[in-house]
């Protein structure tokens, strides 16, 4: 037996106690995470240091500062988002218990990136330990300093048996893929996505896949250039562009590139000083061969910035790129570096066609004072997001579900998304063995006066939380008509008055909300 097979043996084994069932267990295990990311976190910057250059401050802020804002989240609402769900029912079942119960998949398996190596990795797990399963945790074995504090260390604040964590290359991966999960959980690339789905398909296992693709990002001509190519330099050269959700390329119209590569040079100056190779805040491609394949984009097009680079370091310098064509290298991959291709359009309408023509994108990112294009885009286009007017920000708000759609992935996660995609949501119906005369209708022999009766009761919704908010209406305007007509009761009516106007006050804020 694998090492990996007894792993997923001994994490089930652990699930099928029930140990996970219990929220106070699930709170315990989510405060023992975000006591793993207080406690370690100069292991965790030194990790991402060596894996891909970022400064101890760029780790705080794009791995563990949302991180820790998940957990706390989660730890918050978990009572919420695990409790019974009531739906609305029809007239055959008003007097009966229905809702919905989320439950526990069982044992996930989560595949983190590299590019991000804490972040897309531990924020599943949030979810899965929220939800009350066991979860495998596979990091990406590129950032392999990271993946190497995550084995020594996460196990001496989780529990060993139901959170492990598997390091290993393609064989071992492989490997785990082999396993019957009850949910994949995977962060990466189509490519990897498509054998992830093959492989769970063999066990009819659900997946989440969390992909990327080229996100396209329009700049009207009229909206403010300077704001806006100072929010795009951000927003790709954050993580030395190696980020999913990066804008990959610029469509705009002639008459505005010349402008374009003026404002976004003068920010890669401003941001990250005239030479980005010593600046700390700047980090280095993961490794050379994925440096070989970004410099390998950059054949057939013209270099307007930057295009410094130093193999023996990894390091390619902000750069954008001009004369791009359709057909160009550049347009024909995700890049996932710090290239910047501008393609020129005649305005909306084509640039609309070009976004349509591709595989839908991970976001769409439009720039424009004019809140009807913005709209017209958001209408014309498909996308896992749109942001108008900023980048990956999007990201940070956890009510906002985080996933693609088509090649750029499938299931979301975030906040209670992520306790949603890892939950199973179980519809439940408790009915009293009385009434039976009103279920006589359901019995054979069927007859037209059967039917008509089956499809009042049937197709009639009834909003059972509607109808106590009116029954309490109705109460308060009695007791409000009988304090008018009988003035000197009044002392003995206002308290019990002032309960339900405080009773309906509530109700009617609540339906608003």
């Amino acid at each position: 037996m694998s090492r990996e097979q007894l792993v997923v043996q001994r994490a089930r084994k652990s699930f099928q106690t029930g140990r996970t069932k219990p929220l106070e267990f699930r709170i315990h295990q989510l405060k023992s995470l975000l006591r793993f990311i207080s406690e370690r976190r100069s292991d965790i910057a030194d990790a991402v240091k060596k894996d891909l250059g970022k400064s101890e401050h760029g780790t705080e802020l794009f791995e563990t500062l949302g991180l820790e804002g998940e957990i706390k989240l989660a730890v918050e609402k978990l009572a919420e988002w695990a409790a019974p769900r009531p739906v609305e029912k029809n007239l055959l079942t008003i007097s009966d218990e229905v809702y919905v119960q989320p439950e526990p998949l069982g044992v996930v398996l989560i595949i983190g990136a590299w590019n991000y190596p804490w972040a897309v990795t531990l924020q599943p797990l949030v979810g899965a330990i929220a939800a009350g399963n066991a979860a495998i945790i596979k990091p990406s074995e590129v950032s392999s300093h990271s993946a190497k504090v995550m084995e020594e260390l996460l196990p001496q604040y989780l529990d060993k048996d139901l959170y492990p964590v598997v390091t290993g290359g393609v064989p071992e991966t492989q490997e785990l893929l082999r396993q019957r999960f009850d949910h994949i959980f995977y962060t990466g690339n189509s490519t990897v996505g498509k054998l992830v789905m093959e492989a769970a398909a063999r066990h009819l296992t659900p997946v989440t896949l969390e992909l990327g693709g080229k996100s396209p990002c329009y700049i009207d001509k009229n909206c403010d250039i300077t704001i806006a190519c100072r929010r795009i330099t951000w927003g790709k050269f954050v993580n030395c562009g190696q980020t999913c959700i990066a804008p990959d390329y610029i469509l705009c119209e002639p008459s505005i590139q010349s402008r374009v590569v003026e404002e976004i040079n003068k920010n890669v100056k401003e941001f990250y000083t005239d030479n980005p190779k010593t600046f700390e805040d700047y980090g280095r491609i993961i490794n050379q061969r994925h440096f070989k394949r970004v410099m390998a984009l950059m054949e057939g097009s013209t270099v307007a910035v930057g295009g410094d680079n130093d193999e023996s370091q990894c390091y390619i310098a902000p750069t954008v790129l001009k004369d791009v064509t359709r057909d160009s290298r550049v347009m024909k991959e995700e890049i996932f570096g710090p290239l910047l291709p501008i393609i020129t359009v005649s305005g909306v309408d084509e640039a609309i066609q070009f976004i349509n023509e591709r595989e839908k994108p991970l976001v769409v990112y439009v720039f424009s004072h004019d809140n009807k294009l913005i709209k017209r885009v958001i209408a014309e286009t498909s996308s896992g997001a749109l942001l108008a007017n900023d980048c990956l920000v999007h990201f940070t708000v956890s009510a906002l579900p985080f996933g693609g759609v088509g090649n750029s992935g499938m299931g979301c996660y975030h906040g209670r998304h992520s306790f949603n995609q890892l939950s199973h949501l179980r519809s439940c119906l408790i009915k009293q063995l009385k009434m039976e005369g009103v279920n006589s209708m359901r019995y054979p022999p069927h007859t037209a006066k059967k039917l008509g009766w089956a499809r009042f009761f049937l197709l009639k919704q009834v909003d059972v939380r509607r109808l106590r908010r009116m029954a309490l209406l109705t109460m308060f305007a009695g007791l409000a008509a009988f304090v008018v007509q009988n003035p000197n009761r009044c002392q003995v009516i206002n308290p019990v008055l002032c309960f339900f106007r405080t009773k309906l006050s509530i109700s009617i804020f609540s339906y608003k909300l």
